[in-house]
Order: C-alpha cells, then structure tokens, then sequence
C-alpha cells in the first residue's frame, strides 16, 4: 500500500516515496482526489495516476496525483528537481492567491 512505503523526501507540497522498482512523487494537494487512471504523464513523460477536477464551467480536466520514476532510469537527485519545481509553482499560487495582509 502506499501509505505504508518509506518516505524519503517531505516538501511543503509534496512526498517522495519509493518502493522495490519506482521512486514516487506524491502531490500533497491531490490528497483524497479519486484515481480515475494511470497512464504516461505528458510532461515529464512517467506512469502517473490522475484524477479529474472540474473548473467552474464544469469542464472536467485530467491532473496527476503521483508519478512514478522507474529506478531503472531515475535517481533521487532527478525526482528532487521536479518535486522543488512543484514546491516553487504552489508558492507562487498560495502568494499570489493568499497574500499576507500585513496592514
């Protein structure tokens, strides 16, 4: 089960887990979003599950919840600069959408 793999790495918006053949980078804002499927991730190219969210005119759109990086092909230091590039976007989002009111 998931839950019980290792953690390896903890950012503010996500974990890296790892298991016998993938390291794992899990989307802590994606927490309890229903896998719809696993399938190649578009970007960066590894098995990802998605799930569907809907913006608010009802469109539905795919969004990964975790990817899976084949041990094969990927080590940690590479599953690192993905994970801080996700921890760098949700900064800007949370600042740009929550900044502090310092008034």
């Amino acid at each position: 089960m998931l839950l019980d793999l290792p953690v390896l790495k903890k950012g503010t918006f996500y974990f890296i887990k790892e298991n016998d053949t993938d390291l794992i980078l899990e989307d802590k804002t994606k927490r309890g979003l229903e896998i719809k499927e696993t399938s190649v991730d578009e970007k960066l190219n590894v098995k990802a599950d998605k799930g569907m969210i809907h913006d608010m005119d009802g469109i539905g759109h795919w969004v990964p919840i975790r990817w899976y990086f084949s041990k094969d092909l990927f080590d940690l230091s590479a599953v690192i600069i993905h994970a801080d590039a996700m921890d760098e976007k949700y900064t800007k989002l949370r600042e740009l959408t929550c900044p502090d009111d310092d008034d």
